[in-house]
């Protein structure tokens, strides 16, 4: 053998044993490093003896209990493919009702007295606005076909105020102010 040959087998085998070092090491077969002393002495003794103490007994398993019956299950009522909300449980009825007397009867306070019919809608149309020197001016159509212009703050068929008139809407009430209405724009 040439000395060429013997320094590539010497390299060969260090890096042979470097690897078997590195499998041993990660395997956890043998220490790769040696073991930290422990701080506590007392406490490195104790975990070193739990760690040597295998289990040799099965804690007590109690197989009578899980064999007792817990009486029957009552009828679910549940349906999980409705949404709804739960009906409230029945309140339980007092001792008189159960025996069957009557139950008293509340009286609760008396309802409020019905207050003024309400108003009927404002029967116009709006259908247009002008805009003139003296400002802008609504024109209406009524349910005869007459058509009826204003301006705000105008009286409208002797029954309606213009209060506001827009590009698109007219605002109406009644004289006496009560009822007030938008009017949307409906072109004839």
């Amino acid at each position: 053998m040439t000395l060429k040959a013997s320094r590539q087998l010497l390299i060969l085998a260090g890096i042979v044993a470097l690897l078997i070092v590195v499998v041993v090491a990660r395997r956890g077969d043998g220490p790769a490093t040696p073991a930290a002393a422990p701080s506590n002495p007392a406490r490195g003794a104790a975990a070193q003896a739990a760690a040597k103490v295998t289990p040799t007994s099965v804690a007590d398993v109690k197989l009578e209990l899980l064999k007792s019956s817990h009486g029957e299950l009552e009828r679910s009522e549940r349906n999980p493919f409705r949404f709804q909300v739960r009906a409230a449980p029945e309140p339980p009825r007092p001792a008189a009702a159960a025996r069957g007397a009557a139950p008293p009867v509340v009286a609760g306070p008396p309802p409020p007295p019905p207050g003024p019919p309400p108003l009927p809608p404002i029967a116009l149309k709006y259908i247009g606005v002008l805009d003139t020197a003296q400002g802008k001016v609504a024109m209406f159509r009524d349910a005869g076909g007459d058509v009826i212009n204003g301006k705000e703050g105008d009286i409208i068929d002797g029954r309606y105020r213009l209060l506001k008139i827009g590009v698109e809407s007219a605002d109406l009430a009644y004289v006496d102010g009560r009822g007030r209405q938008t009017i949307r724009l409906s072109g004839q």
